[in-house]
C-alpha cells in the first residue's frame, strides 16, 4: 500500500485544542488497499483531532453509501452506512498498534497516518449480509426471487397431505380416547 499524503496528519505544528479534518472517500481509496468488494463508494469522513500536551485524541465519524451486490438477487444497490471510531494516540519508545483504541507512536514522530483506521472503520460498518431494500419490503420483482420461491422446501404442504392420508383404522382408536 502506498502512502497517501492526504491522510498524513502533521500534529507538531498544531496548537493544543480541537482541529477539524474532512475526507472524501471514493473507490480509488479502497483500490490502494487492494479491496474490490465495493462497486463504487461515496463516503464523507469527519475527523476531530484533540491535541493535548501528552497525547492526541482522534474522533472519526463517517456517513455515505457503498454500491454492493445483493446477497440474494445479485442486483447492485447503494447501501447507506454510518459509523464512528474513537482513538487515543500516545507516545512511547516504539511504534505499537496492537490495541484497537490506543496507538503508540515513537517519541519524535511528527505526523500520524489515519488511512488504515478510516479503511477499517468503513469496512467494519458494512453489514456482512447485504440485502436489497426492494427484497426486504417486497417491491422488487426479480427472476431470481421467483426461482428461489419456486425451489423453496414445501414442508407445510407435505404435512397437510400426511394428515389427509391417515389410515382409517386409527380413527377407531381415537374414538376410545373421546368415549370416556
Amino acid at each position: 500500500m502506498k502512502v497517501n499524503k492526504e491522510f498524513l496528519i502533521p500534529f507538531v505544528g498544531l496548537k493544543q485544542g480541537r482541529h477539524q479534518f474532512e475526507f472524501e472517500i471514493n473507490k480509488a481509496f479502497f483500490d490502494t488497499f487492494d479491496f474490490d468488494e465495493y462497486n463504487s463508494v461515496n463516503i464523507k469522513v469527519d475527523m476531530v483531532l484533540e491535541k493535548q500536551s501528552t497525547m492526541l485524541e482522534l474522533h472519526f465519524s463517517h456517513k455515505g453509501s457503498v454500491n454492493v451486490p445483493c446477497d440474494l438477487t445479485n442486483e447492485d444497490f447503494d447501501l447507506p452506512i454510518t459509523g464512528n471510531l474513537k482513538m487515543v494516540v500516545k507516545f512511547g519508545d516504539a511504534f505499537n498498534d496492537d490495541n484497537d483504541e490506543i496507538l503508540i507512536l515513537p517519541h519524535g514522530e511528527y505526523q500520524v497516518d489515519v488511512a488504515q483506521y478510516i479503511y477499517e472503520m468503513i469496512v467494519l460498518s458494512v453489514p456482512s449480509k447485504r440485502v436489497h431494500p426492494g427484497v426486504e419490503d417486497g417491491t422488487m420483482d426479480a427472476e431470481i426471487l421467483e426461482r428461489l420461491e419456486e425451489l423453496a422446501p414445501k414442508a407445510q404442504q407435505e404435512e397437510e397431505k400426511e394428515e389427509i392420508e391417515i389410515d382409517p383404522r386409527w380413527d377407531e382408536l381415537k374414538k376410545l380416547l373421546t368415549d370416556k
